[in-house]
């Protein structure tokens, strides 16, 4: 009998330390199921090409064209970067303190989010591998009990002492072959979502000062002598200027 046939039949009622096997599987199973989640909820919020897209963004908006950013944070979907420019592009009018605030609460919704549920794939290794080890003392407890078990003779001493160590290096390997995989997945969900939190941090930083700057760049208006007289009276609002003269408002800006 190959090796995979013996692997195989060890998780068989019949055989010594079968229920670890059958829990190490479960196990296995539940780490192949996060993998896939993880996996097609990080590809699918990491987006493509990231860079180009907020380059376009920046454009968009130092040519005042903040619709078409948000249209285009709208096409982009389900990747985050788009979910926090939005929030961002939304505030774009109110100030730097309201944008700063709303790119802020938009990164506390989705960071969360690329980060659930990854920790447990390295919980899943750590638990595979204790589940294994538990599995080889039950199998070595069994081959000392084996030995000295009086009234057998050596012939069965001998089968039973094989079976307890084929038990216990079965829950060892078993152990093994779900947390090695688990650890790997683990630090490499870490690594992705790293990175996408890191370009959120850059470009949300491009953002902010590409806002705020355009919320306070130079206009140049113009207003006739004639419109002026001795009493000129200016009220300042977040966004809006209006000028009056003789209590007669004469020009009103918006900023």
């Amino acid at each position: 009998m190959n090796f995979f046939a013996k692997f195989f039949v060890s998780f068989s009622p019949s055989e010594p330390g079968y229920v670890f096997m059958w829990v190490l599987l479960v196990v296995g199973i539940f780490c192949v199921a996060i993998a896939i989640e993880r996996f097609v909820f990080l590809m699918s919020r990491a987006g493509y090409k990231t860079e180009l897209f907020m380059k376009e963004i920046l454009t968009k908006i130092e040519r005042d064209d903040i619709d078409g950013a948000k249209q285009m944070c709208k096409k982009a979907g389900k990747m985050v970067i788009a979910t926090v420019v939005n929030a961002g592009l939304a505030e774009a009018k109110s100030g730097a303190d309201r944008i700063r605030n709303s790119i802020d609460e938009a990164m506390l919704k989705v960071i969360p989010d690329l980060e659930k549920r990854t920790n447990y794939l390295a919980t899943i290794g750590n638990v595979a591998t204790l589940l294994g080890l538990m599995g080889t003392i039950y199998g070595l407890i069994l081959s000392f009990a084996a030995v000295g078990k009086p009234g057998i003779d050596a012939a069965e001493k001998s089968t039973l002492l094989a079976s307890g160590i084929a038990a216990a290096m079965n829950t060892t390997f078993t152990g093994l072959l779900v947390a090695i995989p688990s650890i790997i997945l683990y630090a490499l969900f870490r690594a992705k979502t790293q990175k996408i939190i890191d370009e959120i941090d850059e470009y949300s930083l491009r953002l902010v000062n590409t806002l705020v700057e355009r919320s306070y760049k130079t206009h140049k208006y113009h207003i006739s002598a004639a419109q002026l007289k001795e009493g000129v009276g200016v009220h300042v609002t977040h966004n809006n200027i209006k000028i009056f003269t003789d209590n007669k408002l004469i020009k009103e800006i918006n900023v």
